[in-house]
């Protein structure tokens, strides 16, 4: 490993969401004003994921007040405190350039459901704490 791949390595963040284009997202974003600094959300439509590694950025569409805003963030920015992934989008494209074009109900985007196999694991979890609450209820049979 190079120097620089290591110094990559070292500001890249250790928890990130893995992003899709079509998913929506709040990305709490450090602004600094005079000497303040505060956190600012910003949250809409994710149009397209570029990049790789510590390069890796990705854009965010709303519309405010009528007006289609979009903002570039780098996903290991130190200028980034969060991001929140609040649901998947079921789209085909990986880049949803189309949705600048589109205006309230056509600007929808579907929800991606989850997997059959993801579903069953998940249920797979709770089973055991069903059972062990359910023998713990039970009462004890006397006999007389």
């Amino acid at each position: 490993m190079n120097v620089i791949q290591q110094l990559e390595k070292e500001q890249q963040k250790k928890k990130t969401p893995a992003l899709r284009a079509g998913d929506t997202v709040k990305v709490h974003a450090k602004v600094v004003e005079g000497t303040r600094e505060r956190i600012q959300v910003f949250e809409g439509t994710v149009i397209r994921v570029t990049g790789g590694g510590l390069r890796q950025n990705f854009t965010v569409r709303r519309v405010t007040h009528g007006v289609g805003v979009e903002r570039t963030f780098l996903v290991h920015s130190p200028r980034i405190d969060k991001i929140d992934v609040l649901r998947h989008g079921d789209v085909r494209q990986g880049r949803l350039y189309y949705l600048r074009g589109k205006v309230g109900r056509e600007a929808r985007i579907r929800e991606r459901r989850r997997l059959v196999g993801e579903a069953e694991a998940d249920s797979a979890v709770e089973e055991p704490d069903a059972v062990a609450e359910g023998v713990a209820e039970e009462p004890e049979k006397q006999e007389a």
